[in-house]
């Protein structure tokens, strides 16, 4: 083996292994909130809270977290601090949710919510910048796809384990105080995976890009279609809701079919992930067309339905944790990547919340109302991917 082969090969494996770390510390921090995420509808529902504020909060916290991220990922590229904020954006994150264990009123457990979804919103441009840049020596869909299904692999046994709590002593309390085990575990792999790679920016070297000066048209029609599949894309607290009001799946079984979810949204991004790197961005076509039937299956079918559901629901949740990642790390240069990030989630979380409120409302007013306007925005995302894609060239997306 020549001297810049082995080089190559050594650098292949510091990358996987950074991938690998920062996967561990997505898989404990998703057993921490992703368990929180699969009880907070029906949580709210006894504190008092109605379907309007369970819309409402699921999408404003995401709104307020996507705006925060635009924010966070331009001081991380204009500091250089992308640990610093990774850590502190962390130690927020996780430590709101075993803290809803104290929450009497559904006011203080929204705060805190809003507070959970801030730290996330703090750490992800960054997180996600210092992600991509070991995943580019794997293939972006690849090195993306494996973190996102260590992270999934959390949120599959977390709900497990919220659901064993749930079942044997019936109160939400308990179960969010059991989530401080995973939170400080999550941050213990973080120290260590911020001690072995103070400097992850040296896994990518300075490669020519899309742009130099702004973002390329490409970009602009991505963030618009993918803001599409978020407006159209329920969010699970509002399912989660429905499930409970209707009696239509059991409050043991909620934290189940989450789980469900999370398991199809591994396999997903896996799979997604691979076919990424061997066909581009129009993959994400497939993904979109499958998320589609999630809204008619949970408001007009069975238990048998909300299962189908569930697992749709997880492989369009693989699908933008995965190759939407990738694709805005193949469209941004280095030194603007935790901006462009930024860029990124702030329209999705605008859409985001649009689409979680307007369904908020629209579940009190006609559920073939809020199903109709589930499918269509779906399918004007479904168009303008078709569209991105024939934008772009071989290599940076397109077939």
């Amino acid at each position: 083996m020549n001297t810049a082969s082995h080089s190559e090969t050594i650098d292949l494996r510091r990358a996987t292994r950074f991938v690998v770390l920062l996967g561990l510390v997505s898989l404990f921090a998703d057993m921490t909130y992703e368990s929180a995420r699969s009880l907070t509808g029906p949580f709210l529902q006894t504190l008092g809270a109605s379907a309007l504020v369970v819309g409402v909060v699921a999408g404003l916290g995401e709104l307020l977290g996507y705006a925060l991220r635009f924010v966070s990922g331009r001081i991380a590229d204009r500091t250089g601090r992308y640990w610093t904020i990774t850590i502190l954006g962390y130690c927020v994150n996780l430590l709101a949710v075993p803290a809803l264990a104290l929450s009497g009123h559904w006011v203080v457990a929204v705060g805190l919510m809003f507070l959970e979804r801030m730290g996330k919103a703090l750490r992800t441009p960054a997180r996600d910048a210092l992600l991509s840049f070991a995943a580019r020596r794997m293939g972006r869909g690849w090195g993306f796809a494996l973190h996102e299904a260590m992270d999934q692999i959390g949120a599959t046994l977390g709900p497990l384990l919220i659901a064993v709590v749930l079942y044997l002593n019936h109160d939400y309390r308990s179960a969010f105080a059991w989530l401080l085990i995973p939170a400080l575990l999550s941050l213990l792999v973080l120290a260590v995976a911020w001690m072995q790679f103070p400097q992850p920016g040296q896994l990518e070297s300075k490669t020519p890009v899309v742009a130099t000066q702004g973002y390329a048209r490409p970009f602009w029609l991505y963030l618009a279609a993918t803001g599409c599949l978020a407006a159209g894309f329920a969010d699970f607290p509002l399912l989660a809701f429905h499930f409970q009001k209707e009696g239509s799946v059991t409050p043991d079984w909620i934290p189940i079919l989450y789980a469900i979810a999370m398991g199809a949204d591994a396999l997903a991004a896996l799979l997604f992930g691979h076919l990424y790197d061997r066909r581009g961005l129009g993959v994400l076509l497939v993904g979109a067309l499958l998320s589609i039937p999630v809204a008619p299956l949970v408001f007009f079918g069975n238990f048998e339905a909300a299962l189908l559901a569930a697992v749709l629901w997880g492989v369009g949740m693989g699908m933008q944790e995965s190759i939407m990642k990738a694709a805005v790390a193949a469209l941004s240069p280095v030194e603007r990547r935790a901006t462009a990030f930024g860029t990124f989630n702030l329209s999705f979380g605008l859409f985001w919340f649009s689409g979680s409120a307007l369904m908020g409302w629209l579940y009190g007013v006609s559920l073939m109302g809020l199903v109709v306007f589930s499918i269509a925005v779906q399918l004007l995302a479904v168009g303008l991917l078709a569209w991105v894609v024939r934008a772009l060239p071989r290599g940076e997306g397109g077939f």
